[in-house]
């Protein structure tokens, strides 16, 4: 028998590198150690999920929708008020402005119609004559521009409003108060008086209703009286 001589090991075994190495073996399952499967409920959970975050967005910009529709409404209102307001502001200033206007002429043509009643009368005496007739006739023309009017004539019945009675007499020519006399006329701007009409006034003679009244019933009588 022959012995390997000691002090040598045998050399081991080395593995082929082109030997692909072994795969790893699948691990089996128990019979019976399945996972369970998922209920039916909970695979439709998300999708219910879902339609409520859905619809409670939808919910959530109905009700912005509905404000701001409010808020748009509010603001209208309050932009017709103001127009409204500004267009009542626009013709109280006008209507003011117009007063304000009217009052000065007012206030102007006054001072003048001590100047006006001289003109009349030196026309009633003849006395407006050359260049002072062109003026007082230049003057009565710029008042008449400016609005002022003239009133008061003999023979209109006697009216309060515009009418000032310096002298009362009886007349057996009229039926009613009557202006028989103008001592100085009057004037108006528009429709507003400025200075009434002094005049002197004449009323009917007290009694002659009653003596016509008993002069036709005594005709009557007389008549009645022949046919009897």
């Amino acid at each position: 028998m022959t012995q390997e001589p000691k002090g040598f090991d045998p050399e081991p075994e080395v593995p082929d590198a082109e030997a692909a190495p072994p795969e790893p073996a699948e691990p089996t399952k128990p019979e019976g150690s399945g996972e369970p499967a998922a209920p039916e409920g909970q695979a439709d959970a998300p999708d219910d999920a879902e339609a409520a975050s859905a619809q409670a967005a939808e919910v959530a910009l109905t009700a912005q929708l509905d404000q701001a529709r409010t808020a748009l409404h509010e603001r209208t209102q309050d932009l017709q008020r103001l127009q409204a307001e500004f267009q009542n502001y626009r013709r109280r200033v006008e209507r003011d402005r117009i007063a304000v206007k009217e009052v000065a002429i007012a206030n102007l043509l006054t001072e003048l119609l001590p100047v006006l009643d001289d003109i009349g009368r030196a026309r009633d005496h003849g006395e407006l004559l050359g260049g002072f007739k062109q003026v007082a006739e230049s003057l009565e023309t710029v008042a008449a521009k400016m609005g002022l009017a003239q009133f008061g004539k003999e023979g209109e019945p006697f009216d309060p409003t515009v009418h000032e009675a310096l002298m009362h007499s009886y007349s057996p020519d009229v039926t009613e108060t009557t202006c028989v006399q103008i001592l100085q006329p009057g004037y108006r701007i528009g429709e507003r008086t400025i200075r009434p009409a002094r005049v002197g006034v004449a009323e009917p003679q007290p009694g002659k209703p009653a003596d016509q009244e008993e002069s036709a019933s005594e005709k009557d009588d007389d008549g009645g009286s022949d046919e009897g």
